[in-house]
C-alpha cells in the first residue's frame, strides 16, 4: 500500500518547498495508521510561520487538498507540522 500514499506525500513536500527559504530542510514522513495517514511535515524552524500562513490559511489549505485528494482515495489523511 505505500505505492498508493506516495503521491500524497509528494504532493506536500512540494508545496513545501515550494513555499520556504530553505527547501533543502523540507522533510515529510507517512506515518500509517488503520483509519488514519498522518502526513509529518518538518522545516526549517524560521519557515514555520511561512507554510502555516498567516491566521493559518496555508496548512488550511494544504489539509482541504489532502482532505479532497484522499476521499478521492477512500483514505482520511492529515498533516502534522512538526517543529
Amino acid at each position: 500500500m505505500p505505492m498508493a500514499e506516495n503521491p500524497m506525500k509528494e504532493l506536500v513536500e512540494s508545496i513545501a518547498k515550494a513555499l520556504v527559504d530553505n527547501p533543502d530542510q523540507v522533510q515529510v514522513r507517512a506515518v500509517e495508521g488503520e483509519q488514519v495517514t498522518v502526513l509529518e511535515l518538518r522545516v526549517h524552524p524560521t519557515d514555520l510561520g511561512k507554510v502555516i500562513g498567516r491566521q493559518g490559511r496555508t496548512v488550511k489549505s494544504m489539509r482541504a487538498i489532502l482532505g479532497a485528494a484522499g476521499m478521492k482515495q477512500k483514505k482520511r489523511l492529515t498533516l502534522e507540522i512538526l517543529e
